[in-house]
């Protein structure tokens, strides 16, 4: 063999003997002086050296464990000096296997399983299942359960706009805004611990409604809360989108028209800031959202600058929608009458705060075997869905958030694949970031705040 055959071979990790081909099988190798060695890294590190043949040009690894890629996100850099020629975004770090957890839980049990999803936004993933569940059974969720539905997640939209700013500024070194954005998300997660009972993660949309009734208290704590995001948020047009530094550095960065929006599927606060009002809460109403009064802030910048004033302006909206969600919320039930469905069953809880009350456990236990009967079997087997499938999208912080439910009429679900919004807007990285400086990079990853349990469900 010629040398540079041999160097033909190493670069390819091909071998012409048979003893090679039936190896090659198995992992990528290439001889050496030391003998052969074997490659068994992944394929996609090796396809982008070999892409790399200008002798200017490097690849670099950004992540997994980066900072500013929001997660185990990794991107391969092929850079040409400090400017970003190629880029490839490389998931499946986080592999939680969400979707197909649910397919061995009940109906009600994978309402805890998709609310790790995407858990900066907990409660639109709770949202948009349990909408497809309620879909499919054929039912209507109570009016009051309806409103107290839009007001978690208007609440929920705000937490994850702070963390947006919070990180973004932080990778951009603006501490500030981490300071900042992180106080006021705590004052969020306070809220919404004293209304659901957990700050996230909560499982607190139930198919049929929510699992209990709100404190005797929540209107109060919701004025006092809104009162304190009145003070707050113009601090932050103060802080930043009055600061030149701030406005310079997002200005013409990550540059995404709307057409390539549209091309890649992209959603959400990127697709706006691109001059589309695409809303799913305007367009394809849900939940009541079509008795609110709020606009959908559009820009036509189609950069990093503008998915900051928009979701800045978000922000206002959201609070707007939570005042008339107290003006028009009424007494009455949370959750559907069926009892075949309500579950937890319109159960209390005990003054400890942990499982039922007494006054319940005497009910099943000692006067009603029915009632036992029930409970046991709604809790352990679950209800049944009627067979058929649905898909039904919310319009979550990051964009179309959708769920495709399938059921073969048992107590589980058949299928459940989510369309996620951060693992399509994801695409978009190379559109927004290839030909531009790789300090910007860090800024596009950071207007598309992407969250990597959704990404790698």
């Amino acid at each position: 063999m010629t040398t540079s055959d041999r160097i033909a071979e190493s670069s390819t990790g091909t071998d012409t003997t048979a003893e090679g081909a039936d190896s090659a099988r198995y992992a990528d190798h290439r001889e050496t002086t030391e003998g052969r060695v074997y490659t068994v890294s992944g394929g996609d590190w090796d396809d982008v050296l070999t892409d790399a043949t200008e002798s200017e040009r490097m690849v670099i690894n950004m992540g997994p464990q980066h900072p500013s890629t929001h997660g185990v996100l990794r991107l391969v850099l092929e850079m040409e000096g400090e400017t970003v020629t190629q880029l490839r975004s490389v998931i499946g770090y986080l592999h939680t296997g969400i979707e197909k957890n649910t397919e061995y839980r009940t109906w009600t049990q994978g309402v805890t399983f998709v609310t790790r999803m995407d858990y900066l936004a907990p409660l639109s993933n709770e949202m948009a299942y349990c909408l497809g569940v309620e879909k499919l059974l054929g039912i209507e969720v109570p009016r009051r359960a309806q409103l107290l539905r839009v007001l978690l997640l208007e609440l929920n939209r705000l937490a994850s706009h702070f963390v947006y700013i919070a990180t973004g500024g932080m990778e951009l070194g603006a501490t500030t805004a981490m300071t900042l954005g992180f106080r006021e998300r705590e004052e969020v997660l306070h809220l919404l611990e004293h209304l659901t009972g957990l700050r996230m993660n909560h499982a607190f949309i139930r198919p049929g409604g929510l699992a209990q009734d709100m404190p005797d208290d929540w209107v109060e704590q919701v004025e006092a809360f809104c009162k304190v995001m009145d003070e707050r948020l113009p601090l932050y047009d103060k802080l930043f989108t009055g600061q030149p530094i701030w406005r310079n550095r997002l200005k013409g960065v990550g540059y995404l028209p709307v057409d390539a929006c549209l091309s890649l599927g992209v959603t959400g606060p990127v697709l706006r800031s691109a001059g589309l009002a695409w809303d799913l809460r305007k367009v394809e109403p849900y939940s009541c959202y079509e008795e609110f009064d709020f606009e959908v802030p559009t820009s036509t910048e189609a950069d990093c600058w503008a998915r900051y004033l928009l979701r800045v302006e978000e922000m206002h909206q959201s609070l707007r929608i939570i005042r008339q969600v107290l003006d028009k919320v009424e007494p009455g039930p949370v959750m559907v009458e069926d009892k075949k469905i309500a579950w937890p069953a319109q159960l209390s809880i005990s003054s400890d705060g942990l499982g039922n009350s007494l006054e319940h456990v005497r009910k099943i236990m000692g006067q009603s075997m029915e009632s036992l009967i029930h409970h046991f079997k709604l809790v352990t087997e679950g209800f049944r869905v009627p067979p058929g499938q649905v898909y039904v999208p919310v319009e979550s912080p990051r964009g179309e958030m959708g769920y495709h439910l399938v059921s073969d009429g048992g107590t589980r679900p058949l299928r459940v694949h989510v369309r996620e919004p951060s693992f399509v807007n994801l695409q978009s990285m190379p559109a927004m970031s290839e030909g531009g400086l790789v300090a910007d990079v860090i800024a596009a990853i950071a207007s598309i705040d992407p969250v990597m349990g959704g990404v790698d469900r």
